[in-house]
């Protein structure tokens, strides 16, 4: 397929969204059903030119047009308007795509016979619409705006019922941290681009290439930069508290928030990562930060009463791992991870509310004892050997990336809890045949992906020199202890009882209050004003 008609359909997708949106919100709530079904029906459109565009790409060397270029002072480069194809690019054009397409086809019944029934449908068809552009965008200001952008198109969709109180708190604590990292973010372009003189990621690939010596501090500082706009992103420790409460707003802006926008500051340090991969301090406090993440939010999300709150915490967690394997330097497995976990949030928030109807069927009753310390031995073994099988039998080689050292360890440990569940029961043989055969497909799955992965955007990233210091050992070794850790944990709660658990799961249950002391120096720095925050009709 040719080059000319990939870009067209990558244009074309964010295109007719905007183009779609652009009816005045009067005329929209004037025809509710007729917007539902132009919105539905330009989502369909916009993957169905993202899914043209991967398949004509067929994941070959990147390709950029510019429309429209403006000269900046200062020697930074041009702001273009202007498309970038690549790996990374049509992956995550189609995941968002449908992702969106999905959302809007379940927001049809969802919100029909609302008195703003097109408003929604509007922002929901413009918020999908930026982050349509963010992905494509070919410069990083453009990046940047569109970054913004979604932002605040967000924004209005998350105060869609401005009566609700919870709803504007969660909107406010959003919009304050949101405002911090495009800060950041804008920042970051600014150093890149008075540093290297280019604004357009396929030069700034360039200069990076080119560049010899050590890193300059401006690109260290627009490194750091980039994790803070991409931990703000991603809701991670301490700033988590509003993606836990946006569960006011209605549920396919949770599904399309939790499933699409959230994943973008992954995508941010995927996009920047020839930056990222030389300033190895950077790279490292992002993983610290999503390891501290997801240890504490999956404590937290066991003791959980709502389905939608367990939820909110679970990309949370998710995130946190997501910005881990990102922070060691494993792109590829960042954005397999954020594909995998996308289109099972999307499900899981527009499914929760049959999710009641589990948790009201009967349990089967079954004699399981405590592990025993050889239940420990054989699942650990058996899961690690399964997990050496599949990784050289996927040619997977740790001296080109130790850190896969620890994601293997991870897939171990995983795969060992499988193993362990069927171990303890009683008459397991069946049981543990079948969880041997699942833990078998877990790890050939996981790398076999990874291995198609890592071929498919091996052109659109910059990988992290191999090497291995000892802040990478120990920080390896805090990986590895942290999921045993939780896995040791959550069969230790599960078994204990009296005041203790209940002062544990108490604590736990309130995340540890840290967002309440965040939510006091927000209102406090930055009061809400309820009378800004109500949305016109």
């Amino acid at each position: 397929m040719s080059s000319t008609l990939v870009i067209t359909a990558a244009v074309a997708a964010p295109l007719a969204l905007w183009l779609t949106a652009m009816v005045p919100s009067a005329a929209a709530n004037r025809h509710g059903a007729l917007m539902a079904r132009a919105a539905n029906g330009a989502a369909w459109l916009a993957f169905a030119l993202a899914v043209l565009s991967l398949i004509g790409h067929d994941f070959g060397p990147p390709e950029t047009v510019t429309f429209l270029s403006i000269g900046l002072p200062f020697g930074m480069g041009d702001f273009a308007i202007g498309v970038l194809v690549n790996g990374v690019t049509v992956i995550m054009l189609t995941l968002v795509a449908l992702v969106g397409a999905i959302v809007s086809t379940y927001s049809r019944n969802y919100m029909a016979g609302e008195a703003r029934e097109g408003h929604f449908h509007k922002w929901m068809l413009m918020t999908l619409a930026s982050i349509l552009t963010l992905i494509v965008s070919s410069n990083l200001l453009m990046f940047a705006l569109a970054w913004m952008a979604t932002s605040l198109c967000l924004h209005r969709l998350l105060v869609f019922y401005p009566e609700r109180p919870a709803a504007l708190m969660a909107a406010h604590k959003k919009f304050v941290f949101s405002r911090i990292g495009d800060a950041s973010l804008l920042i970051a372009v600014l150093l890149i681009g008075s540093t290297l003189h280019t604004l357009d990621f396929q030069s700034v690939y360039a200069a990076m290439d080119a560049l010899e010596g050590p890193l300059p501090t401006a690109l260290h500082w627009a490194a750091w930069l980039v994790v803070i706009s991409a931990a703000l992103k991603c809701a991670q420790f301490p700033f988590h508290g509003w993606i836990l409460q946006v569960m006011e707003a209605p549920t396919p802006v949770s599904a399309l928030l939790h499933a699409g926008i959230v994943n973008a500051g992954a995508f941010l340090v995927i996009r920047m990562s020839p930056i990222m991969s030389a300033s190895g301090s950077a790279l490292d406090g992002l993983a610290i930060i999503g390891l501290t993440t997801l240890a504490i939010a999956s404590l937290v999300m066991l003791t959980q009463t709502s389905i939608k709150v367990s939820l909110a915490w679970s990309t949370s967690a998710q995130m946190g791992f997501m910005l881990l394997e990102a922070g060691l330097g494993l792109y590829s497995l960042a954005l397999l991870h954020l594909v995998a976990h996308s289109l099972y949030k999307a499900h899981a928030f527009l499914a929760s509310g049959s999710s009641v109807d589990g948790f009201r069927a009967p349990a089967l009753p079954f004699n399981a004892g405590a592990p025993q310390a050889w239940h420990w031995l054989v699942a650990f073994q058996g899961a690690l050997l399964m997990a050496l099988v599949a990784g050289f039998a996927f040619g997977i080689d740790p001296s080109h990336q130790p850190a896969l050292i620890v994601t293997g360890a991870i897939v171990a440990i995983a795969v060992a809890q499988l193993l362990l569940q069927a171990l303890v029961l009683e008459d397991n043989a069946k049981l543990l045949l079948r969880a041997t055969a699942i833990g078998a497909f877990v790890c050939v799955a996981y790398f076999g992906l990874h291995t198609a992965f890592e071929h498919a955007i091996a052109s659109s990233i910059t990988p992290v020199e191999a090497g291995f210091n000892a802040f990478d050992l120990g920080l390896s070794l805090a990986v590895i202890a942290v999921f045993v850790g939780l896995i040791t944990l959550q069969h230790l709660f599960t078994r204990l009882q009296g005041p203790l658990r209940q002062a544990i799961q108490m604590h736990l249950y309130n995340g540890l209050y840290v967002d309440i002391l965040v939510t006091r120096l927000i209102t406090r720095l930055w009061p809400i004003r309820r009378e800004s925050a109500s949305v016109p009709a």
